[in-house]
C-alpha cells in the first residue's frame, strides 16, 4: 500500500531525511576532531613504524598515521550520527513531504 499525503491524498511523497543528514554531519564533524586528538598517538604509531626508513619514514608513517585516525574517528562518528538521525526521523520529525501541496508529515498520521 502506498503511503498518501494526509492532506491532498496524492501518492507523490518524497522523504526528507532531514536529521539523517544533520546529525550524520555532525557526527563526523565531533568523530573527526576526536580522530584528530588521536591522530597524535596515531602519528606516533606511524613514526615508529616508519622509522627502518629513516627520516622520511618517520615523517611519512606519523603523517599516514594521523591521516588514517581523523578519518577513522570521523567514519565512526558519521555512522553513529547517521542512525541516531535515522531514529529522529522515524519517531519524532515529520520526515515525510507531499511532491504536489509540500505538506509534511510522519507515516504515522498518515495511515
Amino acid at each position: 500500500m502506498a503511503t498518501e499525503c494526509s492532506k491532498c491524498g496524492s501518492v507523490k511523497i518524497r522523504f526528507r531525511h532531514q536529521g539523517r543528514k544533520v546529525c550524520g554531519s555532525v557526527g563526523i564533524a565531533a568523530g573527526s576532531a576526536g580522530g584528530a586528538a588521536g591522530a597524535w598517538s596515531g602519528s606516533q604509531a606511524g613514526a615508529m613504524a616508519g622509522a627502518f626508513a629513516g627520516p622520511v619514514g618517520i615523517t611519512v608513517g606519523g603523517l599516514a598515521g594521523a591521516v588514517f585516525g581523523a578519518l577513522a574517528g570521523g567514519a565512526a562518528g558519521g555512522v553513529t550520527g547517521a542512525r541516531f538521525g535515522s531514529e529522529l526521523d522515524e519517531r519524532v520529525l515529520d520526515n515525510l513531504e507531499c511532491q504536489d501541496c509540500g505538506h509534511t508529515f510522519r507515516i504515522r498520521s498518515a495511515q
